[in-house]
């Protein structure tokens, strides 16, 4: 299986150029791309934006919203590239079309999937680690299960602050850790929080951590454990889910 999954935050050049780097390194000799754009509402527009900031890493793109067929693009993909966005839309669609059994399956077989954000957590055993607000009612939020671990994108440790009049003080609402540690109360985890900018990258049996970032693992019953860029993470792949 081979699986390239970037938490986002593309808003640095640093990060941009990581991302196209390790996404030309990991496609080789993959001459096009089918693109799932579901995340975000004008498919159009993402479309000219993945090519506008360089982010095909010089492939055609080929987007599953153009196709007559979308089962049929799945099955005749040289490689799947799945936007961020909205998580929860884009879980919507996926099982809309039809294509969630046989993206996993294709994957399964050897079709590279890459995955950004929404993308990301699509990649999931569930979307349930999202950030994102559940603007859609699903059938489950069951999702592909590549990876036997959940991942939460766009990481950001500690408290939030607000701005209040010339000073700022600390957001009231529960931190992102406080979140994660509730998931792992009520579920066995592990929980991959990455940071902006990191991407995980995944060939068979061997996982490691590249691009800037880095992240932090939670599991149950465990103390946080922070995660460097350029780590082996292999052991995740064979959590329990």
């Amino acid at each position: 299986m081979r699986i390239l999954l970037g938490s986002g935050g593309l808003s640095t050049e640093e990060r941009r150029k990581a991302w196209r780097d390790a996404f030309e390194t990991f496609l080789g000799k993959v001459e096009r791309v089918l693109f799932v754009p579901w995340a975000l509402e004008d498919h159009d527009g993402y479309v000219r934006m993945m090519v506008e900031r360089g982010f095909t890493a010089g492939r055609a793109l080929d987007s599953i919203h153009r196709a007559k067929d979308p089962k049929a693009a799945v099955r005749d993909a040289q490689a799947v590239l799945v936007g961020g966005g909205n998580t929860w839309r884009l879980l919507d669609r996926v099982q809309k079309a039809g294509v969630l059994p046989l993206l996993r399956r294709r994957v399964a077989a050897g079709l590279p999937y890459v995955g950004i954000s929404a993308g990301t957590n699509l990649a999931c055993p569930s979307i349930r680690t999202t950030n994102d607000m559940p603007i859609c009612e699903l059938r489950s939020t069951a999702a592909l299960g590549l990876v036997p671990f959940q991942i939460n994108a766009h990481f950001t440790d500690g408290a939030y602050f607000i701005r209040h009049g010339a000073r700022y003080r600390p957001y009231g609402g529960e931190t992102r850790e406080v979140r994660l540690l509730e998931f792992l109360e009520e579920n066995p985890g592990p929980v991959l929080a990455l940071r902006e900018g990191a991407i995980l990258h995944v060939e068979g049996a061997k996982a490691r951590l590249v691009g800037p970032g880095g992240g932090r693992l939670y599991a149950r019953g465990k103390p946080p454990r922070d995660l460097a860029p350029g780590l082996d993470v292999s052991f995740l792949l064979r959590a329990k889910r």
